[in-house]
């Protein structure tokens, strides 16, 4: 799939759009939701034109992808739940319902988190 350059967080990432910005360096911006789900809800987006996580995994150097992962890790410390815990979710693809095509980590925390994977039958 064509990276779209006119999705929001592409828009955000030109600066034609506002965040709240929690973090930014060479290789990552992170910013609040602006419908958060939980009391901490950051989501840190590559700066790279990444649809998904195998666009982003075939085409970001290794210095991009551990940069990224450094900038996930130094937002949960910003948002002050490193301490706590926190729970990390890519969606990717349809089936995952992600919603804007441009790879992202959502990070939730704040409150403990209910809930877990739940088996279903095939």
């Amino acid at each position: 799939m064509a990276y779209d350059e006119n999705n929001i967080f592409a828009r955000i990432l030109r600066g034609e759009l506002p965040c709240k910005k929690v973090y930014e360096d060479d290789y990552a911006l992170a910013f609040h939701d602006i419908n958060p789900l939980m009391p901490v809800h950051v989501l840190v987006i590559p700066k790279g034109p990444y649809t998904n996580l195998e666009e982003f995994n075939a085409g970001a150097s290794l210095q991009e992808m551990g940069g990224f992962m450094k900038a996930v890790a130094e937002c949960a410390k910003l948002a002050g739940v490193d301490a706590s815990g926190y729970r990390l979710v890519a969606n990717n693809g349809a089936d995952a319902h992600q919603e804007v095509p441009h790879f992202h980590v959502h990070i939730f925390g704040g409150r403990p988190i209910l809930g877990r994977m739940i088996k279903t039958e095939n």
